[in-house]
Order: structure tokens, then sequence, then C-alpha cells
């Protein structure tokens, strides 16, 4: 591979998007221009962006080139790693079958549930109480057929 080709992966995760550029070098990293520990402060998000290239087994044999942009840094670093996994796969296929088992060529589906009008969040409601005609409180009961209500 020459030394200023470069391979491209797109990864998203949540709202987030990265841009990942590849090429064979002496494994410098560098997100929006910024080292791996500098950019991504948590071990977590760290370990979400070497993933990839440990399970490929090219550690400190590419260098990675992220632009990353959109939602937060947990989003950015799952799309780093997807963006990583896919660049290495076209790199050289023979890595997609172990990317694959670990899952980093899927996307991760789950996005950030919308709120529902009525409610002050996407699943919280308010309280709600049940009254008879006396005006007394009542609280449902299950029984084998149905719900009845007790008086208190």
């Amino acid at each position: 591979m020459a030394e200023d080709k470069y391979i491209w992966g797109t990864g998203r995760r949540k709202n987030a998007l990265a841009r990942v550029r590849i090429c064979s070098g002496t494994g410098e990293i560098k997100i929006n221009g910024r080292e791996v520990e500098e950019y991504f402060p948590r071990l977590v998000w760290q370990t979400q962006v070497y993933q990839s290239l440990k399970t490929a087994g090219v550690e400190g044999r590419v260098d990675v080139f992220v632009n990353a942009s959109g939602g937060g840094l947990t989003g950015q670093a799952g799309a780093v790693r997807m963006g990583i996994a896919r660049a290495l796969t076209k790199l050289n296929p023979d890595y997609r079958p172990a990317l694959k088992k670990e899952g980093l060529l899927t996307r991760d589906p789950r996005m950030v549930e919308r709120k529902k009008f009525g409610q002050k969040a996407q699943e919280e409601r308010g309280s709600t109480r049940s009254v008879n005609h006396e005006g007394r409180e009542i609280f449902p009961c299950h029984y084998g057929g149905g719900i009845f209500f007790a008086r208190v």
C-alpha cells in the first residue's frame, strides 16, 4: 500500500458521525486534530477507539485520522469504533470475520426516545387519583376475572 493512499470508513452512533481515514504508518491516532487521550478523557471511550485495531491486530501499523461531529462523546466514541472497523475491512477483507464476530461492523440502532405529549418525559407520567362519586379515593384491586375497586 502506498504511503499517501488513504482508505475511508464512516461510522455512526446516536446523533454522532465519524469520518475515518487510515493509511499505513506508525500507529498515530488523531481525532479532530487531537490525541485520543486528550479528546476522550474517559478510559471507556479510549478503549472503544482502540478495540477495532486490537481485534484486527494492526495496532502500531496504521495511522488513523478521524473527523468526529454531532452527539456527545459516548456517541462519537462508538462512531469512531465503527468507522475504523469499516475502513479496516476495506483495507483487508480478511479482517471482516473477526470484526463481525466482535460486533464492530453492526450499527447500534438505539436512539433517544422522543418526549410524549401530556407527559414530563418520554415515559414518566404524573400520579393520578381515582375518586368515586362520594369524593373518596379508590384503589384498583386485581382479582381473577377483572379489576374491582376497593374503597378505603
